[in-house]
């Protein structure tokens, strides 16, 4: 079986279609992999799999003695996917971040296969599956279990003629904030130093209230702080 053209273009701007919309929600979250990459990965394995599905009809029908194995060509999109996806996970400071894109560019793959087999119900009710879980579930998640504790990335950058690692350290534990590593001091110049953090509060009050606590602090010129997840 060969496929007509225009079944082709079908099945590989659906690919690209249904990857886009996945894409466009981690583009909107501004993450490491956005709606270009989701689209690539989309259609390309609906193309390998269309490949190993029809790509050997020629062969095929001038030998008696050969056998396809459609699945062949298109499993290793699952591995080769891994590496891909390995690459938009960042590990700072033994928190990982970008678990959440990986596991989507690893379904938008399987979207793209399920796709490029003719499976078309399957592919787009996977996509639309995929957004619910990224989009509906996030504003349920956090209200759920908003009374955990909070993990956050604090980056300050100080004056180091004005004050010290150890002040700032003890400015963060003073309160309910847990220091769960310790302080990674990078030079910036000759008179900057950028300190990171990675602290542990009960409640977003105390994050701001550390904030503004260090704000004030004479010769602290930066307090930033970010989530330790990716969502």
């Amino acid at each position: 079986m060969i496929l007509s053209i225009q079944e082709l273009l079908t099945r590989l701007l659906l690919a690209a279609l249904l990857g886009s919309m996945i894409g466009f929600e981690r583009e909107w979250k501004v993450r490491a992999a956005g709606l270009r990459t989701h689209m690539l990965v989309c259609l390309g394995s609906a193309l390998i799999m269309i490949v190993s599905a029809y790509g050997f009809a020629d062969v095929l029908n001038g030998s008696t003695n050969i056998e396809l194995d459609p699945s062949r060509i298109a499993a290793q999109v699952v591995s080769g996917i891994g590496f891909l996806g390995a690459g938009t996970i960042l590990m700072r400071n033994d928190i990982v971040r970008g678990l959440t894109t990986a596991a989507s560019l690893w379904v938008v793959a399987g979207v793209g296969l399920a796709v490029g087999g003719g499976l078309y119900i399957a592919a787009a009710a996977t996509t639309l599956i995929v957004l619910m879980i990224l989009v509906v579930l996030r504003p349920l998640e956090k209200r759920i279990f908003a009374n955990r504790r909070l993990t956050r990335f604090l980056t300050v950058q100080i004056d180091p003629a004005q004050i010290n690692a150890s002040a700032v350290e003890s400015t963060i534990t003073f309160g309910r904030i847990r220091l769960d590593h310790s302080a990674i001091t990078t030079e910036v110049g000759a008179s900057s130093r950028r300190l990171e953090f990675v602290i542990t509060a009960k409640s977003p009050g105390d994050l701001e209230q550390l904030v503004t606590t260090l704000q004030v602090l004479r010769g602290v010129t930066e307090v930033r702080m970010e989530e330790h997840f990716e969502s």
